[in-house]
């Protein structure tokens, strides 16, 4: 994982890499590459896969909205909550080939790169916004997961700036992991 500064978060990062682990599906102990020990954990059926990705969504979901509240001073130039999580994505893709990324639903792109990427995401985007907590498909055995992320009032100050009514607003977390290959 790439070093930074946390602003006080590495608690939960490193606590919540090692929950994350289990949910994924464990790589190897020693951290090896070994592709047939990273086969075997991966999720055998759409329901074990979304099982979980519920749980890798609600885990991202709640850490978000706790470094939100606890570390995030709008007065101070520190690094955001969610661009802290993109170094955690990165060690689950490494270790666990589980893919994750934000998703613009309804609210200001923060970043170009939050925005729907192909059919699956802006059809996700769709279902975020009339009220869905969550979007799915299974493709080339690949399952795919979209959980709504709620931008409360603190958040929409940046992610909607303009705000013109009270109305809830959310961001998406898309998680993407492949099941397991039959015998």
């Amino acid at each position: 994982m790439t070093r930074k500064t946390w602003n006080g978060c590495d608690a939960i990062v490193v606590a919540l890499i090692l929950s994350l682990a289990a949910v994924a599906g464990a790589a190897p102990p020693d951290g090896s590459d070994d592709q047939a020990a990273i086969q075997e954990n991966l999720p055998a059926t759409v329901v074990e896969a979304r099982g979980r990705a519920r749980i890798l969504h609600e885990t991202l979901h709640g850490t978000l909205q706790v470094m939100h509240r606890d570390f995030f001073d709008p007065s101070q130039r520190l690094s955001i909550p969610s661009r802290s999580l993109e170094d955690v994505f990165k060690e689950l893709e490494r270790s666990w080939q589980v893919k994750l990324h934000w998703l613009v639903v309804n609210a200001e792109a923060m970043n170009v790169d939050n925005k729907p990427r192909d059919e699956f995401e802006k059809d996700a985007a769709k279902a975020l916004t009339a009220g869905k907590p969550e979007f799915e498909t299974v493709e080339d055995n690949v399952y795919r997961f979209a959980g709504s992320i709620r931008l409360a009032s603190q958040c929409q100050r940046c992610h909607v700036p303009r705000r013109t009514s009270t109305e809830d607003r959310f961001a998406g977390l898309v998680i993407r992991m492949p099941l397991r290959s039959a015998p």
